[in-house]
């Protein structure tokens, strides 16, 4: 695929450029609490400013129905990416209407405009061809050119993400570009031995990439809430723990394949337990109680790992040549639940192997955890992207960006 830097190459002063970012940031009451997905559009936003480009940036944020919804408004994301950018940036109230092309034409050289959440548009999400085409034809209006950035969205078929590149000239920003590197890292040419730590609640999102990884893996560490439906597929009680009860025959299946595919499948030998789930929002003590994995009382419910689990999984990590992390290992955001996570964060920082974050909730949990982020080999800023790329799916952002 072509990239921002022969864009840039070739010479952007004057156009129009729309970049798709990925500014889908969580937000507590308009509020964001992790800018990480705007830091990471920065350094393709910056270069086209530098270059004289008129730079227009438009994102979804979380899953409005196809039509306005102030909840869910990019406003705060744009005021954040001007405050990043240490320059004012222009906000559209509107996708591709008025507004947008006021924005736009408004534009001098080296200025940036942010149009409002692509998803307020029925277009933008379409399973139907010809209205996310038209969709795609009203946007691609207000632009000369187009650069893909947001990684975590390529993995949908979106007007933005998937029609668009096909009615402009389209460039991988230098976030794609960096993230399709790494990934290649991790299923061309992988320094061994390759141990991967999946956690997260529900173990039905991780099924596909487990398939995947008990081929290419050498050892699969589990934690988190999907832990629970492979110690009760191994005959565990599991008390009021997250557990999804019709994948346990899946499960079954993997760790007998594990078996007799050599990959070292790591479990919990102990968890933290409590009767009642934390109060994340006080954080008030929990108090919970440490007991061996395959002993859990049937009034409790499992939250985290235990001390035994994390000195075990920061052996299994201690020697490896390559790591991927997707999924905390318990309640990370309650600082009674949170040691697992960090014990995992800290077993990747000492080891010598080239290590990924696997974005999401792991990306989010190195922030709040007080983690150097420059210290992890890499830091994806899409989780199901990443994901959906190791199972070995076509990933249509890219697809569209290729051709």
């Amino acid at each position: 695929m072509k990239t921002i830097r022969e864009l840039l190459a070739e010479g952007v002063e004057g156009k129009r450029v729309f970049v798709r970012a990925d500014l889908n940031v969580p937000l507590a009451d308009g509020t964001i609490t992790d800018d990480g997905r705007i830091r990471a559009v920065l350094p393709t936003v910056t270069k086209l400013v530098e270059a004289g480009a008129k730079v227009i940036v438009a994102s979804h944020l979380g899953r409005p129905k196809g039509a306005p919804d102030p909840v869910f408004s990019l406003l705060p994301a744009a005021e954040r990416l001007g405050e990043l950018l240490g320059k004012p940036v222009a906000f559209a109230q509107d996708t591709v209407g008025p507004a947008a092309h006021d924005a736009v034409d408004g534009l001098e050289p080296g200025q940036v405009a942010v149009i409002e959440n692509l998803r307020f548009n029925a277009g933008e999400t379409s399973k139907d061809d010809t209205e996310r085409g038209e969709f795609a034809d009203k946007l691609a209006a207000l632009a000369d050119v187009y650069v893909g950035d947001g990684f975590g969205a390529v993995h949908r078929k979106h007007a933005s993400v998937f029609d668009l590149p096909a009615r402009l000239p389209h460039y991988a920003g230098f976030l794609i570009a960096t993230e399709v590197g790494v990934l290649k890292k991790l299923t061309e040419d992988v320094k061994r031995p390759y141990v991967v730590a999946l956690g997260g609640a529900k173990v039905s999102d991780k099924l596909a990439v487990i398939d995947q990884l008990l081929g290419k893996a050498d050892r699969l560490l589990i934690g988190g809430g999907m832990a629970y439906t492979f110690l009760k597929a191994q005959g565990h009680e599991v008390g009021i723990s997250l557990l999804q009860e019709d994948q346990v025959p899946t499960v079954k299946e993997y760790i007998k394949r594990a078996q007799e595919s050599g990959v070292e499948l790591v479990l919990p030998v102990d968890v933290l337990v409590s009767t009642e789930f934390p109060d994340l929002k006080t954080k008030a003590p929990a108090n919970p109680t440490t007991v061996a994995a395959d002993a859990i009382p049937a009034d409790q419910e499992g939250l985290d790992i235990g001390p035994e689990t994390r000195k075990l999984y920061a052996s299994k990590l201690a020697d490896a040549g390559t790591v991927f992390w997707n999924g905390p290992m318990g309640v990370f955001e309650h600082p009674d639940y949170a040691e697992g996570t960090k014990a995992v964060a800290q077993a990747l920082l000492d080891s010598p192997a080239f290590t990924v974050v696997g974005g999401g909730d792991s990306a989010a949990a190195v922030r709040t955890l007080g983690f150097d982020e420059n210290a992890f080999g890499h830091i994806s800023t899409g989780g199901g992207a990443s994901l959906e790329y190791l199972e070995g799916k076509t990933l249509p952002g890219l697809a569209a960006l290729e051709n």
